[in-house]
Parts: structure tokens; sequence; C-alpha cells
């Protein structure tokens, strides 16, 4: 409906994902979050600036609540008095479609030229040495220039879901490269499909990805060293894949995104909040 409509239309509660969504919400439904109408804020994203000293703007009131989307995020962001607790992210399970056929490292990576080595583009080079990286995401057309690796790096283009799975799955081994992301919901997507995960440590990474599911590290000598070893043993990476698997269903699966919310809705609509 449009904004007009909503001054006249009940509602049950405002879900906000950005800041600017309050002044935003009061102007199109004449109602104010957290004051006239329940809210809630979801925070997807890791704090940029004087981290881990960074305030969250929301961190000076006590009617919103904050709900992160990783246990990282709520560590890290100083959400002060606001109550605050976390939701994991939950997928639509695309199935178990790995097959491994390929001797290539899949990545998922948007505007990888502009965004640097906040996803992790720099290390792509030394990944490339030892497997083809078949690369995925808005933008990634710009990395053979980038880089001059000809068909070490061979961008895939951004495409649909549904064809993105089927060519991720064919990939040997997922690698997840980002610095500082929430966590990228590619990764949790890949190990659904039944992909091995190598995955530099930061943010949520090591939390998301159990030893038996991949490798997990802040050097990078040993993730170029483990890619290399699922390419030599692709029995090795379907059993590493079956677990990443069966790890992401019982930990991202809709069915406790989906009951953790309604209770978080709860709280909030019967006047709770975290």
């Amino acid at each position: 409906m449009s904004p007009d409509e909503l001054r006249h239309t009940d509602i049950d509660v405002v879900v906000l994902q950005r800041p600017e969504e309050i002044e935003l919400a009061e102007r199109w439904t004449g109602r104010r979050p957290g004051r006239d109408v329940p809210a809630v804020f979801v925070e997807h994203n890791t704090p940029t600036g004087d981290v881990p000293r960074t305030r969250h703007p929301l961190a000076g009131q006590t009617a919103i609540p904050l709900v992160h989307v990783t246990h990282f995020n709520h560590l890290i962001w100083d959400s002060g008095q606001a109550p605050a607790t976390v939701i994991e992210h939950g997928v639509v399970d695309p199935g178990e479609l790995y097959t491994g056929e390929e001797a290539a490292a899949g990545l998922v990576m948007n505007e990888p030229v502009r965004r640097g080595r906040a996803v992790g583009t720099d290390l792509l080079p030394a990944f490339a040495e030892v497997a083809p990286l078949h690369v995925w995401g808005i933008g990634v057309d710009q990395l053979g220039d980038h880089f001059g690796l000809g068909e070490r790096i061979r961008p895939q283009g951004d495409l649909g879901q549904d064809a993105l799975h089927a060519g991720l799955a064919r990939c040997r081994v997922y690698v997840h490269t980002p610095r500082w992301t929430s966590l990228g919901l590619s990764l949790i997507e890949a190990m659904h499909l039944g992909m091995p995960v190598v995955a530099v440590a930061g943010t949520e990474a090591s939390r998301a990805v159990p030893p038996e599911a991949g490798v997990v590290s802040a050097d990078v000598n040993e993730l170029v060293r483990a890619v290399a070893a699922l390419m030599a043993d692709p029995e090795l990476a379907h059993r590493m894949g079956k677990q990443a698997r069966e790890h992401a269903l019982a930990s991202y699966g809709l069915d406790a995104f989906l009951r953790n919310w309604d209770v978080q809705l709860g709280r909030v609509t019967s006047g709770g909040s975290a």
C-alpha cells in the first residue's frame, strides 16, 4: 500500500533496518516507532569507524530493541541501554546439490574491485596459485583486468539464485575471503549445498564453520594449503561438505529463524522488549 494509506491502517509492529527509517516510518504512518507503535531494529552489519568502541545509533534509548544477526555483531557493537538480542540468519534450503566435479574454487563477492580489502579481494591471487577461481557477484567482470591472471580467475557474472547455486555446487570448495562482514548469506547457502569451506577467520566465520566442515584460519598460507588439499582429494571434500550441510541445516535453517522471530515479535507487541 502507499504511504498515504499507511496513515489509516492498523499496524502491529514496525521492523526497522536503518536509523533513518525511524523518521521515515513516523512521516509515513503518523506514529513514532517505539512510542506510538511497537518497533524492533534489525542490525545486519558490523560496525564501522572506531571499532570496537563504535556506539550503535540506537544505543541511547530503551523503547526499540536491537536484534543482531550474529553473535559477533552483538559482541562488537556498543548497544548502550538498548535491549539487545541475537537472531541468527535462516535461509531456504536449496538442497544438497554439491558435486565438486570441477577442480575449482567458488567465491561470491559483490563489487570486489571497489570494496577491496574489506571483502578480501587482495587475497585472490594467492588462492589462484592452487586452483582456478570461479567468482560470482556484482561487478566481478572487473577482476580480469584488475589482476591480469587470465584464466586463473574466471568471472561468472551476477546470476539468479538458482543458476548461482547450480554453478557453485560444481566447484570443489567454497572460499570465503571477507575480512570484515556480518556473515555472508552465500557462505551459509554454500554449506547448505553441501560444499566444504575454506574461510578467513574474520568476524563470525569461526563460529559458522565447524572444524569438520572445512578450514578457518587467519593464516593465508594455511588457507591456501587447505584449498590445494581439497583440490587433490575429492573424497575429503565430499566428507567435509556433508558435515557443512548438516551444521548449516541445524544452525541456519528456517525453522529456528521463524520460531525465534515469532517469539521476538510477540514480546515487542505485548509490551516487552528483547
